[in-house]
């Protein structure tokens, strides 16, 4: 959707073997140099992290997560460790957090199945058979009910036309059905609103939005405010913010991460790293317009230490 730009990118003058040498050597002894790992794990794509974990276990006979476990600490140690995996696990990882043990995070569930892409969807399925040896949606049906459910469920089977083709009449349509499914009667239908957001392409979903308002002069985002609640209205309302501006979507989402007392470090964490490679540069401009605040400065007032210098790096 539009242009994104990355903060990271490949790192030209990649030697693996050079990278794990260096992070041992900044790992052994007393004392751990920050500085190397900080600068080694924000410059490196994802792809070329995993073949430096690899050359290190080849090496040095030791995993590099539990090398930097044993040496890191607190965020700084989340965030390092998050990096070293694939996106998608890192994901699958969040995913399983969210529903193990007592009591379900839908709010986590909603946060990363709502602004995934099919394929991101098919390689978190696919990461999180392999990591936990478990089906992930069977774990979302067995975590979660009703009309949430439901678009979790739709979501995960990754079948949203990625297209770029607005269909007019479709919009006209679907307008048509939100509003009857909706507005026009007692007791919101759920499954209307299910269907279109997750199977239609971004573009498509605009038009809708966009005959909605001048159907029936309202915004899509008052209506489901209006008609649904909870967990049900988080999904749909993320789902109609990031068809109109992922990148708008995730710049408030730090912002709200920073708002106020308290800071959601683990939000921090989570956007900066799996969207580093993907559109990180541009969610950093969108935040500066919306909210006349550098992310970076931001950062700053909010974190520190050696976790905020890691956010910062992948901030670039």
């Amino acid at each position: 959707m539009g242009n994104f730009h990355p903060t990271i990118r490949r790192h030209h003058n990649f030697d693996a073997e050079r990278d794990a040498k260096k992070l041992h050597k900044a790992c052994k002894g007393m004392g751990t140099d920050e500085k190397t790992i900080i600068e080694i794990l924000s410059n490196r794509s994802s792809d070329q992290r995993q073949e430096v974990k690899v050359k290190f276990k080849s090496m040095y006979g030791k995993d590099l997560e539990d090398v930097l476990k044993s040496d890191l600490s607190g965020n700084f140690e989340k965030t390092a460790l998050a990096l070293l995996d694939r996106p998608c696990e890192f994901d699958a990882r969040e995913l399983r957090k969210a529903m193990k043990g007592l009591g379900t995070n839908e709010s986590l569930l909603i946060q990363i199945l709502c602004t995934r892409a099919n394929q991101q969807i098919e390689a978190i399925k696919e990461a999180y058979k392999r990591l936990f040896d478990r089906d992930l949606e069977s774990e979302v049906k067995s975590d979660t009910s009703g009309s949430l459910k439901s678009i979790l469920v739709a979501l995960l089977q990754a079948k949203r036309d990625e297209g770029l083709e607005i269909n007019e009449a479709l919009a006209g349509q679907d307008a048509k059905d939100f509003y009857e499914a909706g507005e026009g009667r007692w007791g919101t239908e759920e499954l209307t609103f299910s269907t279109v957001l997750a199977n239609r392409n971004y573009m498509q979903l605009r038009a809708t939005f966009k005959a909605y308002e001048v159907l029936h002069g309202k915004d899509i985002e008052d209506i489901i405010d209006s008609e649904t609640s909870g967990d049900l209205k988080e999904a749909y309302l993320t789902l109609v913010q990031c068809a109109r501006d992922c990148q708008g979507y995730f710049a408030k989402k730090l912002n709200k991460a920073m708002k106020g007392a308290g800071t959601d470090e683990d939000m921090l964490i989570r956007i900066l790293v799996t969207r580093a490679e993907i559109d990180l540069q541009t969610i950093k401009e969108k935040y500066q317009q919306m909210y006349n605040k550098s992310l970076a400065d931001a950062i700053k007032s909010d974190t520190s230490g050696d976790f905020c210098k890691l956010l910062l790096a992948l901030l670039h």
